[in-house]
């Protein structure tokens, strides 16, 4: 999942990466951090990260608010995350290019192969107690954008858990990618904020806890957490978001082990079992 979909993508992306340290006078060192399907690339420089990611042409331009760059300026300097020191864009042929100055963070990533577990990473409570904290810190931002759109929930609700989609979603400003892959061990550092936004309440949590199904220890220890959010109409159906959007990549090829469970905590919540299959042959 975190690595370059092929040979031209690698060295487009280890290409754009060298030109935004030349420009920013960086000198990078270490191993290549891949994301999602080589969208993006990161690397060390000194106590700094470079954060390298691509998008179509046509996508080009920061919006005013969203992503690294508005987390930056609009969400609580208490919530832990790296801070953003400087910024590089261009555009290159049917690509355009955005490249993030940011805080080098020394501590582990809980899961850093993979969004989900398939052990218990062994956090204290003094962690859980940190996260609890800056989701609450978070909601009490001004997001902008709208993460996890009322459009999408009207066709996934039916589409992949089997149910009609709700008529009303409440929405409070969070995350919008919080997974085991974005938050570090001990000290607590929330990673990845190009999808923070305006979410339907429960879906950061509802998306954690979805991603902890094989370990259920865990998974326990989330829905005790959070009990206040997810234990309540408005939280559940932000879970199900959560589960829509996991089984849409189910449906995709993706978490072939997490599947059943998937399949298993969407019924528990609905009464329906989803009609996705629990392992798909369709490729991402």
């Amino acid at each position: 999942m975190n690595s370059p979909l092929n040979e031209d993508v690698r060295t487009m992306m280890e290409a754009a990466h060298a030109r935004a340290a030349k420009a920013l006078g960086l000198t990078c060192s270490g191993p290549l951090a891949w994301g999602f399907l080589g969208v993006t690339l990161g690397r060390r420089a000194g106590d700094r990260w470079l954060r390298v990611s691509r998008t179509a042409k046509r996508n080009a331009g920061r919006k005013q608010g969203e992503g690294i760059v508005g987390a930056s300026l609009l969400v609580p300097d208490a919530v832990p995350r790296p801070r953003l020191y400087e910024v590089h864009d261009w555009t290159d042929g049917e690509w355009a290019f955005e490249a993030e100055v940011l805080d080098y963070v020394t501590q582990p990533v809980v899961s850093p192969d993979r969004a989900d577990i398939d052990h218990d990473p062994g956090l204290p409570d003094e962690w859980w107690g940190g996260l609890r904290r800056a989701l609450d810190l978070l909601a009490q931002a001004e997001g902008v954008k709208v993460t996890v759109r009322d459009g999408w929930i009207e066709r996934a609700f039916p589409q992949f858990l089997g149910v009609p989609s709700p008529a009303k979603v409440q929405r409070v400003t969070g995350h919008g990618d919080l997974h085991w892959g974005n938050l570090t061990t001990m000290p607590l550092t929330l990673l990845d904020w190009e999808r923070w936004g305006l979410v339907p309440f429960g879906y950061d949590v509802g998306l954690l806890h979805a991603n902890s199904l094989l370990v259920p220890h865990v998974a326990d220890r989330i829905r005790l957490e959070f009990a206040p959010v997810l234990d309540t109409p408005a939280g559940r159906i932000g879970e199900l978001a959560a589960l829509a959007e996991m089984l849409q990549a189910v449906a995709r090829g993706w978490y072939p082990d997490l599947a059943p469970h998937l399949v298993a905590r969407a019924e528990v919540l609905t009464g329906v079992r989803p009609p996705v299959p629990v392992h798909s042959e369709v490729s991402a």
